[in-house]
C-alpha cells in the first residue's frame, strides 16, 4: 500500500512571507526570472529546478554570487564527458572554508566582528556567547599550533569532542591551514573510535577531559590515554582541560588552556583547491569497519550555502539551532550556518533533560527562527503529551527542520497543533553519505502531511524502477542522475575509487543510487519509506517499513518497533519487535489489534506473521534504529562493525530468539 498524497496543505505562506525570501531574491536574478505568488510557487520552482540541472555550471556560479563566498572558481565548470564519479565541480577553483567563514569583508555593511557567533549551552545551565571577532583570535591561536607542530595541508586532525565551541573552533583551525578533520562524540566506543581513527592516521589529535549527558559525567580522558596506546601515528594530544583537572604525565599532551594563552598573530588561509579534503565522515553500516567518506571544502560549503540560504531562508539576523552531537554529519551541516552571517546555538547534552522543556526554553531565550532536530525527538515529545506552545514562546520562530527518519503525517500535523501553526516545517533527507540534501524544504512551496516539500536545487533526482524508468506515484529507488558538487572526493585509502564506485554506481549506470526507498507524489513532494536494503517482500511485494512504523504510533502501549524478515516455507514473514513502554506487556489481545491495524490500513501483507516483545532494540550512534543489524544476528552473521551500535549487546536476545522459533509458519 502507498501512503497517498495529502489533498490539503498544512501551510501555506503568505505573499509577504514569500517575498522576503533569499529564494524569491534569487529566482528573481536567475535566467527564468518570474513573479513569485502562492499561486504560482511551484510552477516558479518547477522552472528553477529544470533550469539548475540543465545549466548545473551557471546554477552553482550564481549560488555562490548569492552566498558572497570568497575565492576563486575558475573557468572550467565540470567535465560532462567523464563518468558521474569522475565529474568534480570547479577543478580550477580554489577557496578555503575557514576564511569563508571568519572574514568580515564578506559582510561590509554589517558589523561582522562583533556579531555573535555562536551561543553554546549545556545540559548543567553554563552559557557562553562568541562574536565573530573572538571566534577568529581563537581559531588563529589554534592553527599557529597546529603550523609549529609541522602540520601540512592534507594531514588528519582527529577529535573526540562534545558539541562545544572548541569542536568547531578545531574544524575552522584545521580548514584554515589546510587539514582534513574528522570527529567523534565521546558516546563512541573504544573500539569505534579505533575503527576509524586507525584508518585515517591522524598527527593530531584532540579530546576533551570529560562530558556529560542525562546528568551523569563521563571521563574521556583516560579512555582516549588508552586508545592513544594504539594510534601510534599520533604525535601531538590537545586536551581541553576542565578547571581543575590535572595534565596526564605524558610528552604528547599539551593543554588547550595552554595554546590559548598564546599571544594570537594575524589569521592565516591557506588558498587550496575547491575539492581539497575538508572533513572525514564515517558510514554507520554494521558490516565490516565503516567507510571514510572524504567530503570536499568548496562543494561542502556551496551546498550548505544553497540549502541554508535558499531553501531555508536564513537571514544574517537569524539564529540557527539544530539538536545533533558532532558524530553526526548535521553538525558538519550546522556549523557551515556560519557562513549565512547568522548566529547559530549548539547545545551539548540529553535533549529531554532534565524534562522535554529544555530544548525549547533555549529556542524561546536565545530567540532561535530556525529549529531542528530529528525525527524521533518529536515523536518522543508526541508520545510525552508535551505541547511546547504551551509552555514557551516562539514567536521568532520561522522553520522547523526534522531529519534522521521519516516524519510520519501525524507527526507534521502534530507539530501544527503543539508547536506553532504558523511555520515551515522542512523534513529533510540526505546523508552522511553527501553531507546534505537529496529531497528538502523551500520557504515558498505549501507543506503536506507526511511530504518532504521538493527536489533540491540543482540535484537531478528521480524515483525509478530496477530497469531505471523513472516513477511517479510508485515507490522505487531514490537516485541522481548526474553529478552535484557535495558528492564525496572518495573513500580514504581507496586511491583507484573502487569502493566508491561499488557503493553508489553499480547498480544503476552513471547514476547515484542512495539506498532509499521513496514515492515522488503528484504534489512534486516525496515520502521517504525507509532504507531500501531494509524493506520488505512478502509474497513478492516489497514493503517499506515505514508503512508499518506509521500505523503503530497511535498505540501507547509501544515505545518502540522494528520490522524485519525471516526466511519460512520458502518466503519471508515479517516480525515486528517491540519495545513496549514502561508498565504494559504483550498480551494476545494487543498483538491482535496491531495485526488487524495493518490488515485493515494497509493490507494483509503487512501483519506480522511474529510480533515479539524485546528488551531493546539496536541503534546507531547517532541514533537510528538499525533494522539491519537485526536482520544480521538473525541470519547468524558477524557484526562486522558492532562499534556503529550505541547498544550492540542487546543483539543476543535477538540471535537466541530465532533459535527457539519453529522452521514452519505458526
Amino acid at each position: 500500500m502507498i501512503r497517498e498524497a495529502s489533498a490539503e496543505p498544512l501551510w501555506r505562506p503568505s505573499l509577504a512571507r514569500i517575498q522576503g525570501t533569499h529564494y524569491a531574491r534569487f529566482v528573481s536574478q536567475s535566467e527564468i526570472a518570474q513573479e513569485i505568488t502562492p499561486e504560482s510557487a511551484a510552477k516558479v520552482y518547477r522552472d528553477l529546478h529544470r533550469w539548475s540541472i540543465e545549466r548545473p555550471g551557471d546554477f552553482w556560479r550564481q549560488v555562490w554570487q548569492h552566498s558572497r563566498l570568497r575565492g576563486n572558481l575558475g573557468s572550467s565548470d565540470y567535465d560532462a564527458s567523464q563518468p558521474i564519479w569522475n565529474r568534480p565541480f570547479f577543478p580550477e577553483g580554489t577557496l578555503n572554508f575557514a576564511e569563508n567563514i571568519l572574514r568580515p569583508d564578506r559582510f561590509q555593511e554589517l558589523d561582522f566582528a562583533n556579531s555573535v557567533a555562536i551561543v553554546a549551552i549545556d545540559e548543567t545551565g553554563s552559557q557562553q556567547s562568541i562574536t565573530r571577532k573572538e571566534l577568529a583570535n581563537r581559531v588563529g591561536k589554534l592553527a599557529d599550533y597546529f603550523r609549529s607542530s609541522g602540520i601540512v595541508p592534507g594531514d588528519r586532525i582527529a577529535a573526540v569532542l562534545p558539541n562545544r565551541i572548541e569542536a568547531i573552533i578545531g574544524l575552522l583551525a584545521s580548514s584554515s591551514v589546510g587539514a582534513v578533520w574528522s570527529c567523534c562524540s565521546p558516546d563512541f566506543g573504544d573500539d569505534a573510535l579505533l575503527d576509524r581513527f586507525e584508518q585515517i592516521a591522524p598527527t593530531i589529535l584532540i579530546s576533551a577531559t570529560s562530558a556529560q549527558y542525562a546528568g551523569k559525567k563521563v571521563d574521556v580522558q583516560n579512555r582516549v590515554s588508552q586508545l592513544l596506546q594504539r594510534l601510534p601515528s599520533v604525535q601531538h594530544w590537545i586536551l581541553v582541560d576542565d578547571p581543575g583537572s590535572s595534565k596526564p604525565q605524558t610528552a604528547k599532551v599539551v593543554n588547550w588552556s595552554e595554546i590559548q594563552a598564546i599571544p594570537a598573530t594575524d589569521l592565516q588561509f591557506e588558498s587550496l583547491p575547491f575539492n581539497h579534503p575538508l572533513y572525514i565522515l564515517y558510514s554507520s553500516g554494521t558490516t565490516g569497519k565503516p567507510k571514510c567518506l572524504v567530503h570536499g571544502a568548496g562543494g561542502s560549503l556551496l551546498q550548505h550555502c544553497k540549502e541554508h540560504l535558499l531553501h531555508l531562508d536564513i537571514q544574517s539576523s537569524d539564529c540557527l539551532m539544530y539538536y545533533t552531537s558532532t558524530g553526526w554529519m548535521m553538525w558538519n551541516w550546522l556549523v557551515s550556518g556560519l557562513a549565512t552571517a547568522g548566529t547559530i546555538v549548539i547545545y551539548d547534552g540529553s535533549p529531554i533533560f532534565p524534562s522535554p522543556e529544555i530544548l525549547w526554553k533555549i529556542a524561546d531565550e536565545s530567540r532561535v527562527t530556525h529549529f531542528g532536530a530529528s525525527a524521533r525527538y518529536y515523536a518522543a515529545l508526541e508520545k510525552e503529551g508535551y505541547s511546547p506552545k504551551e509552555q514557551v514562546n516562539l514567536n521568532q520562530l520561522r522553520c522547523l527542520l526534522s531529519t534522521g527518519s521519516p516524519l510520519l503525517p501525524e507527526q507534521f500535523r502534530w507539530i501544527y497543533q503543539s508547536i506553532k501553526s504558523d511555520i515551515h516545517l522542512s523534513s529533510i533527507s540526505g546523508g552522511t553519505d553527501i553531507v546534505s540534501c537529496f529531497v528538502l524544504g523551500n520557504p515558498t512551496l505549501p507543506v503536506f502531511a507526511g511530504e518532504i516539500q521538493c527536489i533540491g536545487l540543482g540535484m537531478d533526482v528521480r524515483v525509478v524502477d530496477t530497469l531505471g524508468k523513472r516513477l511517479i506515484d510508485e515507490p522505487g529507488e531514490l537516485v541522481c542522475a548526474d553529478a552535484f558538487p557535495s558528492m564525496p572526493v572518495g573513500f580514504w585509502n581507496d586511491p583507484q575509487r573502487t569502493k566508491y564506485r561499488e557503493a553508489y554506481f553499480d547498480r544503476y549506470p552513471n547514476m547515484w543510487c542512495h539506498g532509499d526507498w521513496t514515492v515522488q507524489t503528484a504534489n512534486g513532494g516525496f515520502i521517504i519509506y525507509g532504507r531500501s536494503d531494509a524493506t520488505l517482500n512478502p509474497g513478492g511485494v516489497r514493503i517499506g517499513t515505514g508503512e508499518i512504523y506509521q500505523q503503530l504510533e497511535s498505540f501507547p502501549e509501544i515505545a518502540e518497533a522494528l520490522a524485519t524478515v525471516i526466511k519460512r516455507d520458502g518466503d519471508e514473514k515479517i516480525v515486528l519487535f517491540l519495545k513496549l513502554a514502561h508498565g504494559h506487556i504483550l498480551s494476545d489481545g494487543l498483538v491482535e489489534q496491531i495485526k488487524l491495524r495493518l490488515r485493515q490500513k494497509c493490507s494483509p501483507r503487512h501483519s506480522p506473521a511474529f510480533v515479539v516483545a524485546a528488551p531493546d532494540l539496536p541503534k546507531t550512534l547517532s541514533g537510528k534504529l538499525s533494522e539491519i543489524a537485526v536482520r544480521n544476528a538473525l541470519l547468524g552473521r558477524e557484526i562486522g562493525n558492532a562499534g556503529a551500535l550505541a547498544n550492540p549487546n542487546c543483539l543476543k536476545f535477538f540471535e537466541e530468539w530465532v533459535q527457539q522459533i519453529p522452521n514452519k509458519q505458526p
